[in-house]
């Protein structure tokens, strides 16, 4: 009988992206591409998910092939977010696709659903001794860094004649302040009150600062990870704290049933719900924060049953293999200005910007390691992320770091030193105006 080869059996369905082989994943992309053109492709959530899920498993193989993108710069990562913004700039993803994915990412919620996800996961996942011994080392890690370079940038800003106030205040501040609606929204009325002026000057001169210290913070995570490639004892491969025999994820081969990863989901939202509901109360601490406080309690208190974790855990990977490019792309696409970043870049800026997270990054390195951390792991969360755009910041840096388990010691850096940043920064500001 004469052996015929199989319809599939092609070289390009050995291709992959997103487990789909490569010829199918490319007539799922003319489709969407064609409806897009013709202005068929559905409004809501279905729309949006599916141009980010398209366009992120694209980006994502693409930045993971590139020679010095992938080795240098993070990979898929640095590609899915700025590869986007960059169709957004060019006017090749039309306004209505720009207004729907930011509506699905922001207003209908999908980052909120992701970082739920994540941090619940995370967190559960985490050994009990691990928590506690890293949660009290790593807030002091994190708030000396950032003196550093606080102090780094106004030096360096006298020195090369943009002063000292307006380094602190113009750059550092505001790359450290949580992000564009928990720091650069609040600080640039704070100011606006302090030197009783429009508010609209005011950001417009601190959203290249947020924006630039996101972008250096991106590509710092990427050497971070390339450097714990080439100094092994430098780096714990997504651990914090070293000589800990435990891991993060020591269940990952566990198998998953569909009913855990709705218990998993479900305690996720519920969790962000309880963090939320504290906010209206104490509104002065965001909701990501208040939501890390109460699943850390619940975790280190054992309140939590060990069903209930592992679910928690296995949605957390569920959602951070399938969605994490997708996500990336929604935040190229709605959140980044290439245009502000464009205009802001002069020299005398850049290093300023440079000084700030090449100094939080250095100080939280050698915090780290004072206190038992890795220094890698512990210059990308307690460093970086403290200079990134809040929690879509924290995501594109782990990702280019390919460190995503260390979200909750991001998020603590992101939100909790962003709220301290906001009351320094309403003190200095009656010293210094």
């Amino acid at each position: 009988m004469e052996n015929k080869k199989s319809t599939l059996d092609f070289p390009a369905m050995n291709i992959k992206i997103s487990g789909i082989p490569l010829p199918i994943y490319l007539a799922f992309t003319i489709i969407t591409g064609v409806s897009i053109a013709v202005k068929w492709l559905p409004s809501g959530m279905i729309g949006a998910l599916l141009v980010m899920m398209i366009l992120g498993g694209l980006f994502n193989i693409i930045g993971n092939n590139l020679p010095i993108v992938k080795t240098f710069l993070g990979g898929g990562a640095i590609v899915c977010i700025f590869a986007s913004a960059a169709l957004v700039y060019s006017g090749l993803i039309s306004e209505d696709i720009v207004e729907n994915v930011d509506q699905f990412m922001n207003k209908t919620g999908f980052l909120n659903f992701y970082i739920a996800a994540l941090i619940t996961g995370s967190i559960l996942g985490m050994d009990r001794s691990l928590l506690l011994k890293a949660a009290v080392r790593f807030l002091p890690v994190a708030l000396c860094a950032m003196s550093l370079a606080i102090l780094s940038v106004g030096v360096v800003g006298t020195l090369v004649g943009y002063g000292f106030v307006d380094a602190v205040m113009y750059v550092a501040i505001p790359m450290m302040g949580g992000g564009m609606g928990a720091g650069v929204v609040p600080l640039s009325s704070m100011y606006a009150e302090a030197l009783h002026t429009d508010s609209a000057a005011i950001i417009s001169r601190m959203i290249p600062a947020s924006t630039l210290g996101n972008v250096m913070a991106i590509v710092g995570a990427g050497l971070l990870a390339k450097l714990g490639d080439i100094k092994p004892g430098l780096t714990g491969n997504g651990l914090l704290m070293r000589n800990h025999n435990s891991e993060m994820s020591e269940k990952n081969n566990s198998s998953v049933s569909l009913e855990e990863l709705g218990i998993g989901m479900i305690t996720a939202m519920v969790f962000f719900l309880m963090g939320v509901i504290i906010n209206k109360f104490v509104p002065a601490v965001h909701s990501y924060a208040w939501m890390i406080i109460l699943v850390a309690v619940s975790k280190g208190g054992g309140f939590i049953p060990a069903k209930f974790e592992d679910s928690a855990r296995q949605w957390s990977q569920f959602v951070m293999k399938n969605w994490t490019s997708a996500l990336l792309v929604g935040i190229g696409i709605s959140m980044i200005d290439l245009g502000a970043v464009v205009k802001a870049v002069s020299p005398m800026y850049l290093l300023l910007v440079f000084v700030v997270v090449g100094s939080v990054s250095v100080g939280a390195g050698i915090g780290g390691h004072l206190v038992g951390f890795y220094p890698v792991e512990s210059a990308i969360t307690a460093g970086l992320c403290t200079t990134n755009m809040g929690g879509t910041g924290d995501i594109a840096v782990l990702s280019a770091a390919k460190r995503m388990e260390l979200l909750p010691f991001a998020q603590i850096a992101t939100r909790i030193c962003g709220a301290l940043i906001l009351i320094v920064a309403s003190i200095l500001t009656q010293i210094l105006f």
